[in-house]
């Protein structure tokens, strides 16, 4: 694949699952994009045929595959876009690499550390790539862009404590699809199917973490992965921070707030945001001058996959590493995986412990596979 691609030249795109996350997300943010740009969806990969043939006839978009070496040896797309469960990430995102490909994949990325490690060492050795992105969605859009330079530039002083929180609800019936609620197949519960995302724009804005210590259980649902971990995490900058990550609360809110010395600001939503959805509340004496200009968020662009799509395919053409890729996708996982560690040793895991020979680097769950319920 060359270090760039022309601008007249369109994208080829093929999707791999054909599932709800294909069809609800992946597929209309390309074709949105489709409208403005240069690309094609060549191609849709499914285990199944009779799905793959059914999306691609719904969606009037290229051809149906069962084989996704056969698709990349015919169709040679120059970017493939993986909506599949996540145990099946390894494997398909450094076959997609090794075949030229860029990839964008589905959060959670894959079930360990060593996994992420394997993807980003089959990235193109050229500076131009390919890469391999994580689907970090909430941290794209008017809305984080404007916070985050507002904190890189201390507007609103120094940030000082931070919740996380994602408090969501998943009843008997969505743990009976046969790969959820497995640390095999998943990777973990909502700390890293679900929590995952505002854990990951957390750090997006606040930067690096250095330490952690959490507990996690299984309070209701009949699965291997906990339904509910809490934490409490420090951050290189100084800030302290707790983040909740539940699929127990019926009263489901996606939260970030950062209190700084001249105001706190905080975002809620559920699945996606908008300027709307963020609020900034003054210290005593901050002039309303301040405050309007913190409120200037510009148009009104929400958190999507379009919108992180729009910059990979941006990045694409101009052949450099995309967000959300390489270390700054591993970041997250890191997080997660040392989340996990803290929760089931009861030890203050740090940023980078983490590495090979650690139990928790190959398996989320580590060494604590009898791990049980409480009572």
């Amino acid at each position: 694949m060359p270090a760039y691609l022309p601008d007249q030249r369109p994208i080829r795109v093929a999707i791999v699952g054909t599932g709800a996350i294909a069809r609800g997300s992946h597929l209309p943010a390309l074709v949105a994009l489709a409208a403005e740009q240069p690309l094609e969806i060549v191609a849709a990969v499914d285990v199944d045929a009779a799905a793959a043939e059914a999306f691609c006839a719904d969606a009037g978009v290229g051809r149906p595959y069962t084989d996704l070496d056969l698709m990349l040896a015919q169709e040679r797309p120059d970017l493939v876009t993986l909506c599949t469960p996540p145990r099946f990430h390894r494997d398909q995102t450094v076959t997609a690499l090794r075949a030229g490909a860029w990839v964008w994949c589905e959060k959670p990325p894959c079930p360990s550390l060593e996994d992420f490690d394997a993807i980003e060492a089959a990235e193109g050795a050229e500076p131009g790539g390919p890469f391999a992105a994580i689907v970090f969605q909430h941290r794209f859009g008017s809305g984080s862009a404007h916070v985050r330079e507002l904190l890189a530039r201390r507007s609103m002083g120094r940030p000082l404590v931070a919740h996380c929180q994602t408090t969501w609800y998943r009843d008997e019936a969505y743990y009976a699809v046969p790969w959820r609620g497995s640390w095999s197949s998943e990777g973990g519960g909502p700390s890293m199917g679900h929590g995952i995302h505002q854990m990951d724009l957390l750090l997006d804005l606040l930067g690096p973490w250095s330490e952690i210590r959490a507990m996690a259980g299984r309070l209701v649902h009949d699965i291997e992965t906990e339904d509910v971990s809490t934490a409490l995490v420090r951050f290189e900058n100084g800030t302290m921070a707790t983040v909740v990550n539940s699929v127990l609360s019926p009263d489901e809110v996606s939260r970030i707030r950062i209190d700084c010395e001249r105001a706190t600001v905080e975002l809620t939503h559920l699945y996606g945001h908008r300027n709307a959805d963020w609020r900034i509340t003054p210290a005593p004496g901050v002039t309303p001058e301040q405050v309007d200009a913190w409120y200037d968020f510009g148009p009104d662009v929400p958190s999507s996959h379009e919108a992180q799509l729009r910059g990979l395919l941006a990045d694409m053409r101009a052949g450099r590493r995309p967000r959300s890729s390489g270390p700054d996708g591993r970041t997250s996982l890191e997080l997660v995986a040392a989340l996990y560690k803290a929760a089931f040793t009861g030890q203050t895991v740090r940023a980078g412990e983490i590495a090979a020979g650690d139990p928790y680097y190959s398996a989320l769950h580590g060494d604590a596979p009898g791990w049980a319920p409480a009572p």
